[in-house]
């Protein structure tokens, strides 16, 4: 048989039997959904900065979907006229000739082979900018709206605002991106049925490990050496007196002695740390596992929560990683006093305005309905304090006096989001130990071992204090910088 037979064939059939309704339509929402598609893709183009969200939902993923249908029910008319004309006896066993030498027929038939190369070709395209827009920033943070308003407000003021959110909570690899996919249709059905939780909790159990997604841009061991600190705080007083801690943090790594430091000691290779967790957040750790360069496991339980077996049993068992200790690296919430201070070190929040620290914390403190509320409220209640208690400096210094207000303002619009329930101190910041339990969950001084060792919980372990809540350190004046 020829191929001009075989095409006979095959065409006169497809032809016949697509005179149908269904298969019509299904070509007319194909086309008309491709075109618009190519429309929507040249206002993507020349749109200036990312599109809105609904309209990348709309272009990636709800029109390639109706282009998907339009093509399902091409074949799906074909296939149920054909069985109607089965059943009832009028199916021809012969189909009428395609006449190639009709010009209508040879145009036709043109132009469903151009139709089809375009549509492999339009799908194709749309499935793969389907995919780089479900991975984009501003899917992950904006399309669900107040869901993901609270993170995605914490990672544009954070370190890694420049990091695609996809390259920590996916990494590479397709089995990670199958994962991740997967998890978000249970978030899908979880923000379309309003059953989310509020706070959102950090998704610490489905996290992938550290040493796939944050060690692909940092090794622990070779941060090495120590780390200069100078940390100011501000006393609630009039004059907002400085309070300046200068801190050599030993953030360690590997060097010619070794595994040394914070992260030698805690991520060396050949020096491992496992521990057991009671709590979903991580916070509550009863027992710790620490295997030395000679393979030796020396068991810590902790005195003060004595674990039964059964929650040691029943507790997560994990391998010690970057995310224990900086389990907020990105989506960080500051707590109203340290938020304060950070402002009027920098100066964007004047310390020359009087009792400007010890007001701000508490304007910051109220519990505001709404944060429209509370950005209004905020910048009306310090205007209010300086217009009624020192009316002097709000006539000749107005402008600090309102900069102030809208920064206070902007502290509490980082950080508190009423509707999704997140509050001062909700997320607790483990890199430390001021704020929250932090290093202590380990260091606490009662993790103790069967042999008599203790974790030790003396703070010249990690960090050196040259100067604690001084005004003026004599350590700044000798190295020049005061």
């Amino acid at each position: 048989m020829t191929l001009q037979e075989r095409f006979r064939d095959w065409s006169q059939p497809i032809y016949f039997l697509g005179q149908n309704p269904t298969t019509l339509t299904g070509a007319v929402l194909t086309t008309s959904t491709a075109l618009t598609i190519i429309a929507f893709w040249f206002y993507d183009i020349f749109l200036p900065g990312p599109p809105h969200p609904y309209i990348g939902l709309l272009i990636y993923l709800i029109l390639p979907g109706v282009f998907v249908c339009g093509l399902i029910l091409v074949p799906l008319g074909i296939w149920l006229r054909r069985r109607s004309l089965r059943a009832s006896g009028d199916l021809p066993s012969v189909f009428p000739p395609v006449d190639l030498g009709l010009p209508v027929v040879r145009r036709t038939l043109e132009y469903v082979g151009v139709a089809t190369l375009l549509n492999l070709l339009i799908i194709g395209t749309a499935s793969y900018r389907g995919v780089e827009y479900m991975d984009s920033t501003t899917f992950c943070g904006k399309t669900c709206h107040t869901v993901m308003d609270p993170e995605y407000t914490a990672y544009q003021n954070s370190p890694h605002s420049r990091v695609a959110c996809v390259e920590c909570h996916i990494g590479p690899g397709a089995g990670w991106f199958v994962k991740s996919k997967l998890s978000g249709l249970r978030q899908v059905v979880a923000v379309t049925f309003h059953t989310y939780s509020r706070p959102i909790p950090s998704p610490v159990k489905y996290l992938r490990p550290a040493r796939e997604t944050c060690e692909q841009c940092h090794w622990p061991l070779r941060f090495t050496g120590d780390k200069f600190l100078v940390n100011t705080s501000y006393k609630d007083d009039e004059k907002n007196t400085p309070q300046i801690d200068v801190l050599l943090v030993k953030v360690g790594g590997r060097n010619w002695q070794g595994s040394v430091g914070i992260h030698g000691h805690h991520l060396a290779d050949t020096a491992r740390i496992r521990y057991i967790s009671t709590d979903s957040e991580r916070q509550i750790i009863p027992a710790v596992y620490y295997t030395d360069e000679n393979g030796k496991t020396t068991e810590f339980l902790s005195t003060d929560t004595k674990p039964t077996k059964e929650q040691l049993d029943k507790g997560e068992h994990r391998v010690m990683d970057c995310v224990d200790c900086h389990n907020r690296p990105t989506h960080a919430f500051d707590l109203p006093e340290n938020a304060v201070d950070k402002q009027m070190s920098t100066g964007h929040i004047s310390p020359e305005l009087p009792f400007i620290r010890k007001k701000a914390v508490e304007v910051l403190k109220v519990n505001y309905p709404t944060r429209d509320v509370a950005a209004q409220n905020i910048k009306e209640e310090l205007n209010k304090f300086y217009r009624t208690n020192y009316p002097g400096i709000y006539q000749t210094r107005r402008t600090l006096v309102e900069q102030a207000g809208q920064e206070v303002a902007n502290i509490y619009l980082r950080n508190v989001f009423p509707d999704m329930r997140l509050t001062w101190g909700a997320h607790p910041n483990n890199l430390g130990h001021n704020d929250s339990p932090g290093c202590f969950r380990c260091h606490d001084g009662s993790h103790t071992s069967a042999g008599g060792q203790t974790i030790t919980n003396d703070c010249s372990a990690c960090h050196n204090l040259l100067a604690t809540g001084e005004e003026n350190p004599k350590v700044l004046s000798d190295l020049g910088m005061k």
